[in-house]
């Protein structure tokens, strides 16, 4: 029996008007693509934050930008968030057939979360899915950035080392038609100044592979970040960070401050 894991944060972290998020994404990879930072090869993997869209979508549209080539190629994309709201060991996978925005639904790659729940870090947790946006606001990004149907993975990050993450990213990684997509803000509520110091530096680490230098006070989402990394150097590939800006960039309130990085994995 088929089962939707329904939006939850849509109108409060985006609009839940399907016309007006459609408008917002395209404005946001629009301002992206004038952004665009040239690598010079194939994406393989992005990292992007994950607030509400008038805060980080800008920071988010420069990360999807860099998917405007292979866009018509990915089928399936592997997405990684940190639990906001239930505590729990390794990483949770849901028993939803699709996951649901006001854009409409995305399938669920059952063969791959099979090879997923192979491992032992790895388990069935609806109950992690339920309220976490950091996963789903990263869909309706998707949904307009990939001009084809795809097949989604995805996977809410606990308590996890970084290999751990790296085993799970493994099993999935795949070819050219498997897309990682790892969400995560950076620093939370420093002052603006601060916040761009810790920020810069947080990059630095992201940018030279330095998994074991990210906190929880540096991102929110460094379990996924350093599994991701591990990978990274592993393979022999290379991460250009795209964008750094923090909430006060964005919304203009430069007090207690949220930072938001974009980064993407290529050769």
């Amino acid at each position: 029996m088929s089962t939707l894991r329904q939006a939850v944060v849509a109108g409060r972290f985006y609009p839940d008007d399907p016309s007006l998020l459609q408008a917002s994404v395209v404005r946001y990879l629009a301002a992206g693509r004038r952004k665009h930072v040239p690598i010079g090869s194939r994406p393989k993997a992005i990292i992007v934050p994950h607030a509400g869209y008038e805060f980080s979508g800008p920071i988010a549209g420069t990360a999807y930008a860099q998917l405007q080539t292979i866009a018509d190629s990915v089928q399936r994309v592997v997405l990684l968030g940190p639990a906001h709201h239930v505590g729990f060991s390794g990483l949770a996978v849901s028993t939803a057939s699709y996951f649901e925005t006001p854009l409409g639904e995305i399938p669920i790659d059952t063969e791959c979360v099979g090879r997923l729940l192979e491992l032992p870090q790895v388990v069935l947790f609806d109950e992690a899915h339920a309220a976490e946006h950091s996963l789903e606001v990263q869909l309706p990004f998707l949904q307009v950035t990939l001009r084809r149907d795809f097949l989604l993975a995805p996977l809410v990050v606990g308590r996890a080392g970084a290999a751990e993450v790296a085993e799970a990213l493994e099993a999935v990684w795949d070819g050219s038609e498997t897309l990682l997509v790892i969400s995560s803000d950076l620093s939370h509520y420093h002052d603006y100044a601060t916040a761009r110091v810790v920020d810069q530096e947080t990059s630095r680490f992201i940018e030279t592979l330095q998994p074991d230098k990210l906190c929880g006070q540096r991102a929110c989402g460094y379990a996924g970040i350093r599994g991701l990394l591990e990978q990274v150097k592993r393979r022999g590939l290379q991460m250009t960070t795209l964008d750094v800006r923090n909430s006060g960039d964005t919304s203009g309130s430069r007090d207690q401050v949220v930072g938001y990085g974009a980064y993407v994995v290529h050769a």
